[in-house]
């Protein structure tokens, strides 16, 4: 039984409807051991019976059998392992990859074998010893000469061990004696026990054989034996072919990535300056939303809640007031402020009684205090009573005040009352008054003495902190005949996370209908100034995103730019038996290096000049405001890969259903 059989092998070209036969019937048999020189001129057809030969062609009338099997050539997998089990090529044009090495040319057939690494690496250097190329096997392919070429691809041809052997114009493009080197091996392989079919259209090339088949306008017109075929001693041992491993894909578009790095460094940096802004932006979002949230913890207790009591406010009601504080004013009486709603005990233990509330302190709020030590005064614009709402990191020096006692703040008192040593203050006396309405509401003056506990100072600056200890005040108020029904509360929370949950209690509580008090808690300030934040880092991470448009439409445009020069490299692949999906894998490996890369070179500037930002900006106030967190990082990696997984889906696929034989015949 022959070894390869052709059987009635039609193939016709079209031009719209109209019909160019090529092949017109052909009929071969081809054994082991022989070396078959398939002789014509050029376009009677024997580069196209090669590629169905191959199976690279699917598109003919007739069959081929390998051992009595016949080949399906309508299942392109098959025809792939077919490839890669069965057939070694050869070519005119010598087709290696010019951004691998020697031994990665000859690698790349071997790749897809069974073989052990060392074993791959041992064979590799073994087949280029056997072509004398030994010491050349780490150039590249642009630094050798026609002939060593065409030992390469002879030892690339033999790697994974095939039976037949398809040499395509072998010495086409070589001289005398490089000729004569290469039919040498030729028949050394032919005496291997291989089949050796040379398509050749000189005669000097086609007696160097066992056989001769003469094909003229498509048909055979001879076929000559012209010495006997080499004797085949047995079915010998030979290397099992596998699908190729993702990892050499991967491994590959490393290696053009590598070959071509000045032009990708160029994509890169591109690609890494629109993920830079995204990361640079997130981490300014953390950094403002953190310092924000720390100013204002620093000022109040974020578990404590100010509830007031309910009020509506109308025009009506503020013409009306405006026409008493005139009457008082003309009669003599002086004008005093609307008298704020109170709370009542029954009230305040309606709120303490409430879930997750631990503890109800009165609030008071005191406006113009003339505070006074020896000779000097000053007057603040407000002050009030040390509730849990106030916060000791605002303490620079002292403590808080206890009974008797009273936390000065630094800026708008402290420094006023003793600008160069102001913290001499602690422990000393000083006197505290102001003006309100008394029970029968009438104006009075509350005055009373306090020693200096501690002295405060808002991290921001934007207010001020005199606050005496509650008790204290509570018996200057009782003294001046002033009401102690405190006009705000300061409600604390057992947690932080049931601080807004005691809130909407506390708003929903009413009486006959109507509403009795107004909760509000500082989460729900630092919940809005965050809003505020995230909505610019948003529009800031939005212009970062047109960048990274720009970025994504650079790495497709150099995907097609690749597929484009690397047509033939992609038909060699396919010939030596990779599959389409092996293709797509290759280009969007490299797209993925470079998006990966791209995201490393953004993360490290991004680093490095939040560092610097950091740096200069503690001048302003000692705070990182860029904080770019792990978060941040894996987020801008998960952009760099679908933006590279985009931006390669449609080059690759687009490199996977090239036709081999197109791919090969590209310049």
């Amino acid at each position: 039984m022959a070894t390869l059989q052709l059987k009635d092998i039609h193939k016709s070209y079209y031009l719209g409807k109209e019909e160019f036969p090529v092949l017109k019937g052909i009929d071969l048999d081809f054994n082991l051991g022989e070396f078959v020189s398939i002789l014509g001129e050029s376009g009677g057809g024997k580069s196209t019976l090669m590629n169905i030969i191959g199976g690279l062609d699917r598109e003919f009338q007739g069959e081929v059998q390998l051992k009595g099997k016949p080949i399906d050539h309508r299942n392109e997998k098959s025809l792939d392992r077919f490839r890669r089990e069965t057939i070694g090529y050869i070519y005119q044009a010598y087709n290696l990859v010019n951004h691998l090495t020697v031994l990665d040319n000859v690698l790349i057939s071997l790749d897809m074998t069974t073989l052990t690494k060392e074993q791959r690496v041992d064979r590799a250097n073994h087949l280029l010893e056997r072509v004398g190329l030994a010491e050349q096997a780490k150039k590249y392919p642009n630094q050798l000469s026609g002939g060593q070429k065409q030992r390469v691809a002879i030892a690339r041809a033999l790697a994974s061990d095939p039976q037949i052997i398809i040499a395509d114009e072998p010495t086409g493009a070589l001289d005398s004696q490089n000729t004569a080197e290469v039919l040498d091996i030729l028949n050394d392989i032919a005496k291997e026990g291989r089949l050796v079919i040379t398509v050749t259209h000189s005669q000097a090339v086609a007696d160097a054989g066992t056989r001769i088949v003469q094909l003229v306008d498509g048909k055979i017109d001879s076929d000559t034996s012209i010495r006997q075929p080499y004797p085949v001693t047995g079915d010998a041992e030979r290397l099992t072919a596998r699908k190729l491993p993702a990892r050499v894909s991967y491994q590959t578009a490393f290696k053009h990535f590598k070959f071509t790095f000045g032009q990708n460094f160029l994509i890169m940096l591109g690609t890494a300056i629109g993920l830079f802004a995204v990361i640079l932006f997130s981490g300014l979002g953390n950094g403002l939303s953190g310092y924000i949230n720390e100013q204002i913890t620093n000022v109040a207790n974020p578990q404590v809640v100010s509830v007031s009591r309910h009020t509506r406010s109308t025009s009506n009601a503020n013409k009306q007031q405006t026409q008493a504080e005139s009457q008082r004013a003309a009669m003599g009486m002086g004008t005093t402020t609307a008298k704020p709603k109170t709370f009542s005990q029954t009230q305040i233990s309606q709120i303490r009684q409430l879930k997750h509330v631990t503890k109800v302190e009165k609030s008071y709020s005191l406006t113009d205090v003339k505070i006074k030590h020896g000779k000097k005064s000053v007057t603040t614009s407000t002050a009030s009573n040390w509730t849990s709402s106030a916060t000791t990191s605002s303490i620079k020096v002292g403590h808080k005040p206890q009974a008797g006692e009273i936390v000065l703040d630094k800026t708008a008192v402290a420094k006023q009352l003793n600008k160069k040593d102001w913290k001499s203050l602690i422990g000393k006396t000083v006197t505290v008054s102001y003006s309100t309405a008394n029970a029968n509401n009438r104006p009075t003056k509350v005055t009373f003495k306090a020693k200096v506990a501690g002295i405060a100072e808002s991290s921001t600056g934007a207010m001020s902190i005199t606050a005496v200890n509650t008790n204290t005040l509570v018996k200057a108020l009782n003294k001046a005949n002033v009401s102690t029904k405190p006009a705000a509360l300061a409600v604390s929370i057992d947690k932080l996370g049931s601080v807004n949950g005691v809130v909407k209690q506390i708003n929903k509580l009413k009486n006959d209908g109507t509403k009795l008090y107004a909760a509000t808690s500082i989460t729900s300030l630092i919940s809005t100034v965050q809003t505020y934040v995230h909505l610019a880092s948003s529009i800031l991470a939005a212009i970062a995103a047109i960048s990274l448009i720009v970025s994504a439409l650079m790495i497709i445009v150099t995907m097609y730019m690749s597929v484009s020069a690397r047509t033939k490299e992609i038909g060699i692949l396919r010939a030596l038996g990779e599959s389409k999906a092996d293709i797509r894998r290759l280009f969007i490996s490299e797209s993925l290096i470079i998006g990966v890369l791209s995201a490393v070179l953004a993360t490290v500037i991004a680093l490095g000049l939040g560092a610097l930002a950091n740096t200069m900006l503690s001048k302003i106030a000692s705070y990182a405001f860029i904080q770019i967190t792990l978060g941040n990082i894996i987020t801008t990696f998960v952009i760099a890969i679908v933006i590279a997984l985009i931006a390669a889906y449609l080059p690759a696929r687009h490199a996977a259903s090239l036709n081999p034989i197109d791919a090969l015949s590209a310049d």
